[in-house]
């Protein structure tokens, strides 16, 4: 990495993933991001030691706070701490590629935008399961009702900040709701968007530790609620 190129950090939260987290870790490694943040959201497993024999820095939450939680204590680390140009995302499963972060960097080096979002219904490759996938678009035309903005895909995790959002997004959801919450923040503080095309590979390890479908709806009740208060 040449002195003109941008800091580029990865953000993982992670809770029990002990048995995947050291291979996600080489994945992004393999494609020469070495700078990798684990939010240890209390886990109770061996994730710690695993990311730590993967090379990654780790941070701990003492007891499970959710991921939105782990995503706003590994931003403000960095915030204070490093001066990333760029801070990515990730999930801490397997479903993200590596190869795809270089798309979002491409376009916040550019000044395309201020943050970029992956979206799994742009992308030409998708084995999204049926249910998941009627549930994940009821959820966008939920999020366009509420938030008045236009994404073809709300809760992914795969998303990358730059400058400005990193200074300016508040996360104070501490569940997966952040994620609808990320998107309110963007209309908010005036920043520039754009998706992209992301392969999410849903493995049955992947299934198992995901979000129950039905948590979709206590998402949206959450958010209705912080409207309305």
């Amino acid at each position: 990495m040449s002195e003109t190129d941008p800091k580029i950090y990865i953000v993982i939260p992670a809770y029990n993933e002990g048995k995947v987290i050291e291979q996600t870790i080489l994945s992004l490694k393999n494609e020469r991001y070495s700078n990798i943040l684990v939010v240890n959201d209390g886990s109770s497993d061996k994730t710690k030691e695993n990311a730590h024999l993967a090379g990654a820095e780790v941070i701990d939450h003492i007891i499970n706070r959710g991921q939105g939680a782990a995503l706003r204590t590994g931003i403000e680390y960095l915030r204070e701490n490093s001066d990333p140009d760029i801070i990515v995302t990730f999930d801490a499963d397997g479903q993200h590629q590596a190869k795809d972060i270089q798309k979002f960097v491409e376009l916040i080096s550019k000044g395309e935008c201020d943050i970029a979002l992956g979206s799994r219904f742009l992308a030409k490759k998708s084995n999204i399961p049926r249910l998941r996938k009627i549930i994940l678009k009821l959820g966008v035309i939920f999020t366009r009702f509420i938030s008045d903005i236009a994404v073809t895909d709300t809760h992914n995790g795969f998303r990358a900040l730059g400058r400005k959002a990193i200074q300016s997004i508040e996360i104070t959801q501490r569940g997966m709701e952040h994620a609808s919450e990320i998107i309110d923040e963007i209309k908010k503080r005036k920043l520039s968007f754009k998706e992209v095309p992301v392969e999410v590979i849903y493995t049955e390890y992947s299934k198992i530790k995901g979000q129950k479908n039905s948590n979709f709806v206590k998402i949206g009740i959450k958010m209705i609620l912080k409207k309305l208060l």
